[in-house]
């Protein structure tokens, strides 16, 4: 399984990338806070480990986010088995096709 550092350096580098723009497109912040084992802040191409406030913040732990990226966990039973917290549905709803295409390209 891959380290915060690990996943954090493969979303910078998927949010930079040309493959990567439909993450700086994505116009919101978004904070990945990994339930104890940290937290990844995007905002763009710009992305950090540092707790900050974000548009959409999603709860999820490290390894949940890594089998939701590989399509082995299904977003929809995680939320229904509070594996995965949104703060804000409609927003996840609307930046959904984008978030996945950016988490698929890290995990």
């Amino acid at each position: 399984m891959a380290t915060l550092d690990e996943l954090t350096d493969r979303i910078r580098i998927a949010a930079a990338s040309d493959a990567g723009v439909a993450a700086s497109s994505l116009g919101k912040s978004i904070k990945l806070d990994l339930k104890g084992q940290g937290v990844i802040h995007i905002d763009g191409a710009a992305v950090t480990n540092e707790d900050l406030p974000a548009d959409l913040v999603v709860t999820v732990a490290l390894n949940d986010l890594m089998a939701l990226g590989r399509g082995e966990l299904d977003p929809t039973r995680a939320m229904m088995t509070g594996r995965l917290r949104l703060s804000d549905m409609a927003l996840a709803m609307q930046l959904q096709p984008k978030i996945q295409s950016l988490f698929a390209k890290a995990a």
